[in-house]
């Protein structure tokens, strides 16, 4: 069945998501509110790929649950984060990686949506449930980068 084939996008589509936010807590950790709120969002896309692997399973879609989301080089980002924090190119830096989390997270907005729409023409409650649940906070994800985008931006590009 194609659902199967959308189930495993979204996956994918997941867990870029993930790995894109916790790389942008880990190299602007120094400015508490992005690191944490991007923390706190990674971990909904976490919860998302392994419900997404669950569900799958049904279809015939082999996914792993708990893949890998933080970068191996974390620790560097941290340090390069430290280094970096009094010099102005982080700002820069930071609107290039929220550019790309809205991007990530528009993507996967439009994989549930479209999971969602095949649910409902199959008539899958428990995948109609899954997509209700999750498609909400993958739009708060998109709303905060775009939200974070327009906060910063003018003192950023303007210095």
């Amino acid at each position: 069945m194609k659902l199967a084939l959308a189930m495993r996008e979204l996956h994918r589509s997941e867990l870029r998501l993930a790995r894109s936010l916790n790389s942008i807590a880990a190299r602007h950790h120094n400015d508490h509110g992005v690191h944490h709120v991007a923390v706190d969002l990674a971990v909904w896309s976490r919860e998302h790929i392994a419900l997404i692997a669950q569900t799958g399973a049904r279809y015939g879609a082999r996914m792993n649950e708990h893949p890998r989301t933080t970068a191996l080089t974390e620790q560097v980002q941290f340090w390069l984060s430290d280094r970096a924090g009094r010099r102005p190119e982080p700002g820069v830096l930071l609107l290039a990686d929220l550019r790309r989390a809205h991007r990530l997270a528009a993507g996967v907005s439009l994989d549930w949506e479209l999971l969602a729409q095949g649910a409902f023409a199959v008539n899958d409650h428990d995948l109609v449930a899954l997509t209700q649940r999750c498609h909400p906070q993958s739009l708060r994800q998109m709303r905060w980068a775009n939200a974070m985008l327009k906060e910063l931006s003018p003192q950023v590009l303007s210095t």
